[in-house]
């Protein structure tokens, strides 16, 4: 658990870093840059995208070499010395650039230490080692906007982008000196070599359920958005923000605890309903700014329990030394899904309205809930 607690470090000091962006960036692209909400979707669909591309590519590199750490160190690397330039923007194309560029960095790093997570306890562990990682990540999650928020009147949002470099380069140096790599036997594989080992019927069948799911999440930048619908000021919406990721903080750990306990599989379906429920609350309420916090908290209690959970499964669905290669294909599948939500979700809310975007999340999440149900029933049988 020392080097899940020390990777849990470096993910603060990022999120910290990435947070203090990421609560104003979806404010600052629409209203000073002048992107319309397809525009905010696509640039965040791409982003996912090329982050999830990217996991697939460093997950096989990690387990070609056998070592997780180099890999690791590489996307941080990028991502921290990325997003500053957030602050030379002039354009909604700038900040499309810079995003992709931070999420590249992202995508780089999180295939092989999800892997050097899962292979720095014992399988009983796995659960509670993510919710761990999760729950000290989201801390820096916290501080971040929190952070932002204070320092805008003093700063601006300009200011802060810049600011944002000083804890990305802390994580670095913690990365540097106190994370171990676990070295390996070098794995010769693609994941196109090996389909026939990683993609199991259950694993196809997991990666199915949770691409239906991933086609109606929409990026949390649309609650932020529903936040300034709902009348949140440009100064507070970074509060809206640290109110999502202090229910991620309070979700992660605990459902990590419960999955290794009743099983990852039956908690994941329960956060899928809390996704359900926040999207049914954002459709229904119209006025009322401060409606906007709970409506936060309770997509934020969905991120901590599904985010930890699913990448909490992977590692029990294929062979030990191929880890790497499956979180990878898994993050295609939700990559190219995300894309797709994003930029339908953002398309439907500003040629139809609000009400369509969310009906379109609502139908999806409804069919993988009833598919993980399915899953959970019919595991026996795959």
């Amino acid at each position: 658990m020392r080097n899940v607690t020390n990777l849990g470090i470096v993910s603060l000091f990022t999120d910290l870093s990435t947070e203090m962006i990421l609560g104003v960036l979806p404010y600052f692209v629409v209203v000073e840059l002048g992107a319309t909400k397809a525009l905010l979707g696509l640039m965040e669909g791409a982003a996912d995208f090329l982050n999830h591309l990217f996991r697939v590519l460093s997950g096989v590199v990690s387990d070609r070499i056998g070592r997780r750490k180099p890999l690791v160190l590489l996307g941080y690397g990028l991502s921290t010395f990325a997003k500053p330039l957030f602050a030379v923007a002039t354009s909604w194309t700038d900040a499309f650039v810079v995003r992709l560029a931070d999420r590249v960095g992202k995508g780089v790093r999180t295939s092989p230490r999800d892997a050097l997570i899962s292979e720095s306890v014992k399988e009983a562990k796995g659960g509670r080692a993510f919710g761990l990682h999760r729950s000290i990540d989201q801390l820096g999650a916290i501080l971040g906007p929190t952070l932002a928020f204070m320092l805008i009147p003093f700063i601006g949002t300009r200011g802060v982008f810049w600011t944002s470099f000083i804890p990305g380069a802390i994580a670095l140096v913690v990365l540097a000196f106190f994370v171990r790599d676990r070295r390996g036997p070098a794995v010769a594989s693609s994941v196109f070599s090996n389909a026939s080992t990683v993609l199991t019927r259950r694993f196809s069948l997991f990666l199915v359920v949770m691409g239906v799911f991933a086609l109606g999440a929409y990026n949390f930048s649309f609650v932020l958005v529903k936040a300034g619908a709902l009348g949140v000021d440009e100064r507070t919406i970074p509060l809206v923000y640290a109110t999502l990721n202090v229910a991620t903080v309070v979700a992660g750990l605990p459902s990590g605890v419960l999955a290794d306990r009743y099983g990852r599989d039956k908690i994941l379906a329960i956060g899928f309903g809390i996704f359900f429920a926040a999207s049914l609350a954002s459709l229904r309420t119209t006025e009322g700014a401060l409606l906007a916090f709970p409506i936060a908290f309770v997509y934020g209690c969905y991120l901590g329990i599904s985010e930890t959970l699913q990448r909490a499964l992977v590692p029990s669905l294929v062979s030990s030394e191929l880890k790497g290669t499956a979180y990878g294909v898994y993050y295609l599948v939700i990559g190219s899904c995300s894309l797709t939500a994003n930029l339908v979700f953002g398309t439907l809310w500003d040629q139809f309205s609000m009400t369509v975007a969310f009906t379109y999340s609502l139908v999806f999440s409804s069919m993988a809930i009833i598919g993980m149900i399915a899953w959970i029933v019919l595991k026996p049988r795959v």
